[in-house]
């Protein structure tokens, strides 16, 4: 079964905070659920689908009693955990289920305050004492990656650095945007350094917030008034250390991911109009790129460089909100954040500075875990209609 063009994104909202010390993590869920129900002209009572992740507060069954959902009309739930990617899985699995008669108007909730109070713990996986007794973090994860991506590759701290300035070109036009300054490739190298080679402006930022989204079929979609974005291909995949054998730190889950979306679409990477790309740190997106076949393996230093992810500028525009680079990591997880702007450039309603022209092709893609161990990925193609 194929879920192309079977599911349509009626509702959107993004939190505008960045910082909640005054909200629980529940009010924030509910005040994004509010914010897309609202966008999409529908009813908090219309909702028979609902979608969340680890940062609910108790899981699926607190949050639908604390958003007030009608639970006798609730008819399909879904708490996939797949950290920063599960709500693109959750993009997924929702058009799955409408695909298949299981719900006809799905929510889909992110929200959390880990730069008001501690961030969640990781699910590290069973192999986590191996890492742990090393010292594994989330940055020098990341930073084993991009220093075997230069080693293997010869890509340079001057090329990740441009994915920095790309994001901070958008950002200077999002009035919610955490880091609104315009930053050269010299600000970024002489950043202090995190772990090596990844300066601190190659990470991204730490910040509250939320966001979600309304899915559902094509004819409650068309009877609606927002402009129609349709996703017309999903794919999603895994990727571990496997104790070291076969380990290559330079790719992602998304060489699977990517593929499989592009194949139900049926398009290759070549069509897309706007990339919304995971920006957890500049690496992150560099391998991105190359694994979902927008450059060729080794190439992505050269496809980043010179401008060439800046809107108006370059060939392939990308997070035009500033992204987690600039603008928000609500959650440290920016699945749902790719969507919305994705969604955003599609219906033409990115800032006029930054909105792509005839904008009619989008990916969201999203990772989840640490590219430099185990992770999962997910890979969305979202059309206007």
């Amino acid at each position: 079964m194929t879920i192309k063009g079977k599911a349509y994104i009626a509702g959107i909202y993004e939190h505008p905070t960045r910082h909640a010390p005054d909200k629980s993590t529940a009010q924030l869920h509910a005040e994004v659920a509010k914010g897309a129900i609202e966008d999409a002209g529908i009813s908090k009572d219309d909702v028979d689908g609902y979608f969340c992740a680890g940062d609910a507060p108790g899981g699926a069954w607190p949050m639908v009693d604390y958003l007030g959902l009608n639970t006798k009309k609730l008819r399909h739930v879904d708490s996939t955990e797949t950290g920063g990617c599960s709500y693109i899985i959750h993009l997924g699995h929702a058009a799955e289920a409408i695909a298949a008669g299981k719900c006809s108007i799905a929510l889909i909730t992110l929200a959390g305050k880990p730069r008001t109070g501690a961030m969640p713990p990781r699910a590290a996986g069973a192999e986590a004492d191996f890492e742990s007794a090393y010292g594994a973090t989330t940055h020098n994860a990341y930073g084993m990656c991009a220093m075997r991506h230069m080693h293997d590759y010869g890509t340079t701290s001057e090329q990740l650095a441009w994915i920095k300035v790309a994001a901070s070109h958008h950002a200077q036009y999002n009035p919610h945007a955490m880091l609104k300054d315009v930053v050269t490739v010299e600000d970024v190298l002489n950043s202090p350094m995190i772990s090596d080679p990844l300066h601190r402006m190659d990470c991204c930022v730490v910040s509250d917030g939320g966001g979600a989204l309304i899915v559902t079929t094509p004819e409650i979609a068309k009877s609606l008034k927002k402009p129609l974005v349709k996703l017309i291909g999903h794919g999603e995949a895994m990727k571990g250390p496997r104790g070291g054998k076969d380990l290559d730190l330079t790719y992602s889950a998304g060489i699977w991911s990517g593929p499989r979306a592009f194949e139900e679409a049926g398009i290759t990477p070549q069509d897309i109009k706007y990339a919304s790309i995971y920006d957890s740190f500049t690496i992150t997106v560099l391998m991105q790129l190359e694994d979902l076949g927008f450059c060729k393996k080794g190439d992505g230093g050269k496809f980043v460089a010179d401008g060439n992810l800046i809107s108006g500028i370059g060939k392939l525009p990308f997070n035009t909100d500033g992204g987690g680079l600039c603008s928000n990591h609500p959650v440290n997880r920016g699945g749902m954040t790719k969507i919305l702007e994705a969604v955003r450039q599609l219906r033409g309603e990115a800032h006029p500075k930054v909105q792509v022209k005839n904008c009619d092709l989008a990916i969201a893609h999203g990772t989840g875990g640490l590219l430099g161990v185990r992770h999962a990925a997910s890979t969305a193609i979202l059309e206007r209609v």
